[in-house]
């Protein structure tokens, strides 16, 4: 019996230290013991070719992950490729990533455009499309998309917010709104419908749209101000908002001006528009503003600023959209990590959605990152921040659109 004891256990030892009977490694395309292949179109050139700000930080946070031995052990190679803000163009490259490289995971693509001309066909063929660069609801709708994952808040919650607010701090407001005449802005427009509730016929006196082929907004926001609105809800991209900020100020309407977030930054729709037109602006955020002195010694900042300064030190560090690369790109490498070495498309998108209270170091205090299975949008809350001239100031606390 001891024999057959014996030569039982080392046939056993011999069967599990076979290469090919021990491997406990799952691994999808794109992945091999030294590497994980994803892919992203980014507006490189085009229209919003100053979000590709977003783009290149996540590009520069992979390098420095790896150049601290990657994640399990394995490389990310980050596959980046212009679209122009061009649907067609978006599918085109997105086939190519896809079909062609092979990659696990699309990881962060940027525009509504793009995401909805691509979003079909990476769930049609059970491809992740994780963190993406959009606030749009459908890219956050499991029940429909199951592959497809958003990253911020999405349009809804940011226009809620922006009701409860106004619900609050200005109950008699007359508030007139423009939007872009697509998901983005109708979904924001509905956010802000849904917190006013029954007081929003009453409180909205005037909305218009807007092309993004027009050359500008200058005659919509004519006939906002004969509305008699007292704010101003303006749901644009940069160019937009930039060219209302000014007409706002040359026009001398006196109205509280809230914009959306996709023109947070100082530097691209701001410095634009003039500083001195953009005093009082209102918008929402939910990342430490790298412009903001209150953040100086905050630890999370002086990582941030000394991730800049290594791996992208000829770029402007105060441009918030490289803060907004840095934390996505942080989400998918906290996923990645959770996968260790079962590394398919299934199981990655299953860690995706069993997000738990996340905290990143870039964040606003009392932002956490949470996902279920019902659940794809990370990010619920914003806080409200106000332009003094230089930089974003914080109002209020931060509110939870679901809350």
């Amino acid at each position: 019996m001891r024999v057959l004891a014996a030569a039982s256990c080392a046939i056993a030892v011999a069967l599990f230290s076979h290469p090919l009977l021990a491997q406990s490694k799952n691994y999808g395309p794109g992945v091999t013991d030294t590497e994980v292949k994803i892919g992203q179109t980014m507006p490189y050139s085009g229209p919003a070719s100053s979000f590709a700000a977003i783009g290149r930080a996540m590009g520069a946070y992979f390098q420095k992950i790896n150049a601290e031995g990657g994640v399990n052990g394995r490389k990310i190679n980050l596959i980046s490729i212009d679209d122009a803000y061009s649907p067609p163009k978006a599918v085109e490259q997105t086939r190519r990533l896809v079909e062609s490289d092979e990659v696990l995971a699309i990881v962060g693509t940027f525009g509504s455009p793009s995401n909805f001309a691509t979003q079909k066909y990476l769930n049609a063929k059970k491809v992740p499309a994780l963190f993406l660069g959009t606030g749009a609801n459908r890219v956050s709708d499991p029940a429909t998309f199951p592959w497809s994952m958003g990253w911020q808040p999405n349009n809804h919650a940011k226009g809620a917010i922006y009701g409860k607010y106004l619900l609050k701090e200005r109950p008699d407001a007359k508030i007139a709104i423009l939007f872009q005449n697509d998901d983005f802005g109708r979904d924001y427009v509905r956010g802000v419908k849904d917190a006013l509730g029954s007081k929003a016929a009453s409180m909205i006196v005037k909305e218009l749209s807007y092309e993004l082929a027009e050359p500008t907004v200058d005659s919509q926001i004519l006939v906002l101000k004969s509305s008699g609105a007292n704010v101003f809800v303006n749901i644009a991209t940069p160019k937009f908002t930039a060219q209302a900020i000014k007409k706002v100020a040359e026009i001398k309407w006196d109205v509280l001006h809230l914009i959306s977030d996709a023109s947070f930054s100082i530097s691209s729709t701001l410095v634009p528009a003039g500083l001195e037109n953009s005093k009082g602006v209102i918008s929402v955020n939910f990342r430490k503003d790298p412009s903001d002195p209150v953040w100086k010694d905050d630890p999370g900042m002086k990582e941030y600023l000394a991730f800049m300064k290594q791996y992208m030190p000829d770029l402007n560090a105060q441009e918030s959209l490289y803060a907004f690369g840095y934390a996505t790109a942080q989400t998918f490498v906290h996923v990645l990590e959770k996968c260790g070495d079962n590394l398919t498309r299934e199981n990655l998108m299953k860690q995706a959605a069993s997000i738990n209270n996340l905290v990143l170091p870039i964040m606003l205090p009392g932002i956490v990152l949470n996902t279920s299975p019902t659940r794809y949008t990370p990010m619920t809350q914003e806080q409200l921040v106000q332009f003094d001239g230089e930089k974003w100031v914080s109002v209020g606390d931060v509110i939870d659109a679901e809350k």
